[in-house]
């Protein structure tokens, strides 16, 4: 008889910023197969789980979401609560559906506990609302990253170059290529940018400026996983700042 498959939301990597509802399920897991960005804190609340390490970091060795898929399987008829632990919410660019239909499949239940995505958290680092009133009225979220053995495409630049505030995913890699789809699109140079690093962690680090240093400011960063946030709201965030420190 199959057990059931949660697949959970570690956040941004805080454990504080899990839900609760994802703690007590660390806490029941007999196993635990987690992304490789989910931080040592969220791993120790799973103390009497099994835990594998199937994670996918960029232009690095990663495991294959095939064998991920198998694997959850596996351990989903054998186990009686297995938790997918994917970091931010396990929706959002987080390759959910072929691993719920691997399961489904299976005929293994499979239900998922939301988490908070890591846009979410470089917003909150910042102190700013992605939806700053009279500035920004719509957000994309949006990611240049592609599955290996992908044809690249920039077709999410649209979405991006579109929306007051873009929100972009996996990007300080490939900084440059950003900045030229953006501007390609018509984005202006001086469109403020912002680079946050670790978000809500103990090393979280935010590098600011516009769309024409966007390289630069990538180069500065430490390797961390980051965040871009692309919007006139992000200036205002910094106003905000500069207006409190004078005062």
């Amino acid at each position: 008889m199959s057990g059931t498959v949660y697949l959970v939301g570690a956040g941004p990597g805080a454990a504080d910023l899990l839900t609760l509802r994802a703690a007590r399920l660390l806490g029941e897991a007999d196993v635990v197969l987690h992304d490789a960005l989910v931080s040592t804190e969220v791993l120790a609340l799973a103390a009497k789980a099994r835990i594998y390490n199937v994670g996918k970091r960029a232009s690095r060795p990663s495991v294959d979401q095939r064998f991920i898929c198998r694997l959850l399987v596996r351990m989903g008829l054998r186990h009686g609560v297995v938790v997918r632990l994917k970091g931010g919410d396990p929706h959002l660019f987080g390759r959910a559906t072929e691993e719920i239909d691997a399961c489904r499949t299976a005929g293994i239940p499979v239900v998922t506990v939301p988490g908070i995505s890591a846009g979410f958290a470089a917003a909150a680092a910042l102190g700013t609302s992605l939806t700053a009133r009279g500035v920004s009225r719509s957000v994309a979220f949006v990611t240049p990253a592609v599955a290996r053995g992908a044809a690249s495409d920039d077709h999410w630049a649209d979405a991006a170059a579109a929306a007051d505030t873009a929100v972009i995913y996996m990007g300080a890699l490939n900084a440059e290529r950003v900045q030229q789809a953006l501007l390609a699109r018509g984005t202006p140079a001086s469109r403020p940018v912002a680079l946050i690093e670790n978000a809500s962690g103990a090393d979280e680090r935010i590098v600011r400026g516009s769309l024409a240093e966007l390289p630069a400011l990538a180069a500065t960063l430490g390797g961390g996983p980051a965040i871009m946030l692309v919007g006139e709201a992000i200036a205002e965030a910094r106003a905000a700042l500069a207006k409190a420190d004078a005062a």
